[in-house]
């Protein structure tokens, strides 16, 4: 039986994919020989030494892939039953585990289960289209307020300037295009921004802490 800490754990485990992966790729299982010749033709090496390489190699893999999958169980177990407490409330480190993937959009459903991140970007894409809109309308109203009054007044500048005429003002007042915002979606899309960042930073924080100071066995 073995003890470590979630944090050396997780080093030899990262180390494990690469100590089997290199094995992996120098490893040579098969090669070919003659009856006629002692040494097979790939490694140059007697056929006996070749056989023992092979066994040694495939045991050497075999025993990674073991510590790899009982060290990797024991990681699971691990954050599977160990608490911390986050401004969502008491979490498995598991679960801080998924909420920041979650946030981060690298969990089970990528970037669409980043809810929070989608909705900041639906508010901004609303607004933006929203304010689009209605600058563009104004403009147009401000256009045909203008000609109103130059059908009005002629177009000598000088009165147009002197003598505004109420029945044009009220129909801009009336026609002007106004933006429906009851969430103040600015405000919104900063306060979702800020509680982001804050939360990514504390669950980072609680599973680093975690890691370096609860231990596993297997």
């Amino acid at each position: 039986m073995e003890k470590m800490l979630v944090t050396q754990a997780l080093d030899e485990r990262d180390l494990l994919v690469k100590k089997i992966n290199d094995k992996l790729e120098k490893a040579s299982f098969t090669d070919t020989v003659k009856p006629n010749e002692s040494k097979v033709y790939g490694a140059r090496i007697t056929k006996e030494e070749f056989v023992k390489n092979v066994e040694s190699a495939f045991q050497q893999i075999m025993d990674l892939i073991l510590r790899f999958q009982k060290i990797d169980a024991a990681i699971v177990v691990s954050n599977a039953t160990t608490k911390v407490t986050t401004s969502y409330g008491e979490l498995t480190v598991a679960g801080a585990i998924s909420l920041r993937n979650r946030l981060r959009g690298t969990g089970t459903y990528g970037g669409e289960a980043d809810f929070e991140g989608n909705l900041k970007r639906k508010l901004d894409l609303d607004y933006r289209k929203s304010v689009r809109v209605a600058e563009e309308k104004n403009k147009q109203l401000m256009a045909t307020a203008e000609n109103m009054r130059l059908s009005i007044l002629g177009k000598d500048s000088k009165v147009k300037e002197d003598k505004p005429l109420e029945v044009v003002e009220t129909y801009v007042r009336e026609n002007t295009v106004e933006i429906v915002d009851p969430l103040d979606v600015q405000k919104k899309i900063a306060e979702l921004a800020e509680k982001r960042e804050i939360l990514l930073s504390e669950l980072d924080t609680v599973i680093k802490v975690s890691n370096a100071t609860t231990f596993i066995e297997f």
